[in-house]
């Protein structure tokens, strides 16, 4: 415990020393000194937490990280370039290090009319709707981690798209974290806006470059418009020594459809939490995941399904794969506010076990407070099909093969919704790579 208060206390002592460097009018102010009383009482999360009943965060809690000083983008342009998911033939915008960086980001193929730059230009430029939106639909008061970031809100990606218009590509923001030297924190602070009746698809990325501790955490905040519909990729494939905390919110107009995708594959412990809140009578949302671990690694996925107004629906389908003894939990929550009639909400969440020694805790959820409603949930917990694998086995397949390519079946499922090409590939090779199939073979 002393170790701990320690902690939080090097996090208070660093928000004064560097409060006054960072960016922004005097009403972000009030909300990071606001943020950061509330993370002093708050305090790291533990096990006696019921949402984080399975997830211990002692190691993020004692460990020593510190704010990067320095930035390194001609050592990470090397390095990047060698990625698989550096290039997904669309726009992007590069952090390093929780910083833009202008020398990595490519973003020719936009309309000019699309506001997109780091986080931290839009608070120089005093851009309207940050006041609006920015801290405003992530709420840090009953939550240690986002009010941490929210503390630090310094850089991240703005993407503002306007009425009406079609994005006929993703765009793509990939924050890298070189981990040289010492252990490191980022607070990435993320907002799209996407206006009435546009059409979009963003990609948000974490890699890591090097191979020592770090943690990120990393806060993004969605609104999306009145018949707006949105696309929202999340994909964490940090360091294996790597601490990542990701939330993602949220928020629907009337009649706005928005799908989310949330990929976890790496880090030593992540968290991955995903709110949505339909403040429109007929939006629409839907959340898909997948999570594939191994050896020592634990991820744990939380989820947030608000109908908060009638005639909503959402559908929620989220897949595991764990190896080794990597532990996953995944808790997931349909809320029907009073009022919310005619609300339509499916929940899934199925896991596949590859040794005895995996486990993961599943949690689906309703709390429903309407009477006029149609809501199920289920969750699944199983091995791979002997039966399967025999039948694979007597048309020529090794019994290791086999397996793999069952696993590989079962968690593909969740990456052939994904409707943009080139990003669904990538992930498959990944995904094969991952469960040590070899290269991806065409027709497979």
């Amino acid at each position: 415990m002393t170790a701990v208060k320690e902690q939080q206390d090097i996090y208070l002592s660093t928000f004064q020393a560097r409060e006054k460097s960072f960016p922004g009018p005097s009403w972000l102010g009030e909300i990071r000194r606001a943020a950061i009383h509330r993370f002093a009482e708050l305090g790291f999360p533990t096990t006696r937490q019921e949402e984080w009943r399975f997830t211990n965060v002692a190691p993020i809690a004692r460990g020593s990280f510190e704010l990067p000083q320095t930035r390194k983008d001609g050592a990470a342009l090397a390095k990047l370039r060698s990625l698989p998911m550096a290039d997904l033939g669309c726009d992007r915008l590069v952090f390093v290090d929780g910083q833009f960086s202008r020398e990595l980001s490519s973003l020719t193929g936009l309309a000019k009319s699309i506001k997109i730059c780091g986080l931290a230009e839009a608070l120089a430029a005093g851009t309207p709707f940050l006041e609006q939106h920015l801290a405003r639909h992530a709420h840090y008061e009953d939550h240690a981690f986002v009010a941490l970031n929210t503390a630090f809100i310094h850089d991240g990606a703005y993407v503002e798209i306007p009425k009406g218009l079609v994005v006929e590509k993703p765009v793509y923001l990939l924050f890298v974290t070189t981990a040289n030297g010492k252990p490191s924190v980022t607070h990435p602070r993320n907002l799209v806006i996407a206006g009435p009746e546009s059409q979009a698809t963003i990609i948000e990325g974490y890699v890591g470059l090097g191979e020592g501790s770090y943690l990120t955490n990393a806060v993004s905040e969605v609104v999306v418009g009145d018949n707006a519909v949105t696309h929202y990729c999340r994909l964490q494939q940090e360091s294996e020594q790597a601490y990542h905390f990701g939330a993602l919110h949220v928020r629907l107009g009337r009649d706005a459809r928005a799908t989310t995708y949330s990929l976890g594959l790496g880090a030593a412990l992540a968290r991955q939490e995903v709110a949505a809140v339909f403040d429109g009578e007929g939006s629409e949302c839907q959340l898909n995941g997948l999570y594939v671990v191994n050896g020592r690694q634990h991820i744990d996925n939380y989820t947030t399904l608000d109908h908060a107004k009638p005639h909503t629906a959402s559908r929620e389908f989220y897949k595991g794969v764990l190896d080794g003894k990597s532990s996953g939990v995944f808790h997931g929550r349909i809320i029907v506010r009073p009022g919310a009639q005619k609300t339509d909400a499916k929940q899934s969440n199925k896991n596949l076990l590859l040794s005895d020694d995996a486990t993961i805790n599943t949690k689906p959820q309703l709390e429903i407070y309407a009477d006029d409603v149609k809501c199920t949930h289920g969750a699944t917990i199983g091995q791979i099909d002997p039966e399967a694998v025999f039948y694979m086995r007597s048309r020529g397949l090794a019994q290791d093969e086999a397996r793999q390519i069952l696993t590989y079946a079962f968690a593909n499922e969740i990456i052939g919704r994904i409707k943009y090409g080139p990003l669904a590939s990538r992930l498959e090779d990944a995904l094969f790579t991952r469960l040590g199939v070899g290269p991806r073979r065409e027709g497979v």
